[in-house]
């Protein structure tokens, strides 16, 4: 080999090292840029970067980033929402994918759609919470009461049996309706106020969306039936309470995975619910309803029911 032609294979070589070096580590590909993906994303880079993780490692993008072009191939994609979800099911599945900020049954869509299934190479932090969480809240909040009203849609609806049995085992009776795409929300919320001692929303956007929820509430509290929510948003709305998880709380749960993906080791193939919580409690409504609670000791309660045998 020639002086010139070993510089040109020197300086092809470095190319391809550089390049190689270049390629991100973890990935973050966000739906939108509002508070809260933002927050996840700093909290989740943080957390790598306190654990070794070179900052420079993480990159960020948008869908539209990965839609318009040729998407990198790092070693884990975290989705930031539904969108980025949607658009990483369809990209290489060599490479594992970790999805956030999305309740279960819009993972579940994602999945169907997809034609994924839940695995090592496609999971999950639900962005919702478990059914036990949720009514040992109402136990807590609402002790009297025996009978919680559901509304279901198509999306949601795979999920009442599961709802029933945790219910059972607290003493408490689901009393559902089913709202078809077709039919109108409101008969089938009558249905269930009439018959509850609370509502009890499940995070449904066919159900529970921007355009419904002002009536849902008006309606609620024009009975005194309490909304036990799913989100903080509804309960500075007007609903009695919710269980919830901050997108720092997810950041930081993210991270874990994400380190033990990046130390060789495999997502869980089972997607998980957050591990840590936030209670918010609306007290105008707290005290229109006679009750004494307070955020800080709802969530004392909670956590040592979660820590009892």
């Amino acid at each position: 080999m020639s002086w010139r032609g070993f510089l040109v294979w020197l300086w092809l070589g470095c190319s391809a090292a550089a390049a190689v070096a270049a390629e991100p580590a973890v990935v973050l590909v966000s739906s939108e840029t509002s508070a809260a993906y933002t927050e996840l994303a700093d909290t989740l880079t943080a957390e790598l970067e306190r654990g070794g993780t070179p900052r420079d490692a993480v990159r960020r993008m948008t869908v539209a980033d990965i839609e318009d072009g040729e998407p990198p191939t790092p070693r884990l994609f975290v989705a930031l929402g539904v969108r980025a979800a949607t658009a990483l099911a369809r990209t290489d599945e060599r490479v594992p994918v970790l999805c956030t900020l999305l309740p279960r049954a819009s993972f579940e869509r994602v999945l169907q759609q997809s034609g994924r299934k839940p695995s090592s190479q496609f999971s999950a932090i639900y962005l919702d919470q478990p059914f036990a969480r949720r009514l040992d809240l109402v136990r807590l909040l609402l002790p009297q009461a025996r009978r919680i009203g559901v509304l279901w849609s198509d999306e949601t609806a795979d999920q009442q049996a599961a709802l029933e049995a945790a219910a059972a085992s607290r003493g408490l009776r689901v009393v559902s309706a089913h709202v078809g795409a077709t039919q109108t929300l409101f008969p089938a919320l009558k249905k269930v106020l009439d018959d509850s001692d609370a509502l009890f929303a499940v995070a449904d956007p066919r159900i529970y969306n921007s355009a419904s929820i002002q009536n849902i509430l008006l309606s609620s509290v024009r009975v005194k039936v309490p909304m036990v929510a799913f989100s903080p948003a509804y309960v500075k709305a007007g609903a009695l309470a919710a269980v919830h998880v901050t997108p720092a709380q997810i950041g930081q749960q993210a991270a874990l995975l994400a380190r033990a993906v990046l130390q060789g080791r495999a997502l869980p193939g089972t997607p998980q619910y957050s591990r840590e919580f936030e209670i918010s409690v609306n007290l105008p409504v707290a005290h229109a309803l006679e009750l004494q609670v307070d955020a800080a000791t709802l969530t004392a309660r909670m956590r040592q029911l979660e820590r009892a045998p």
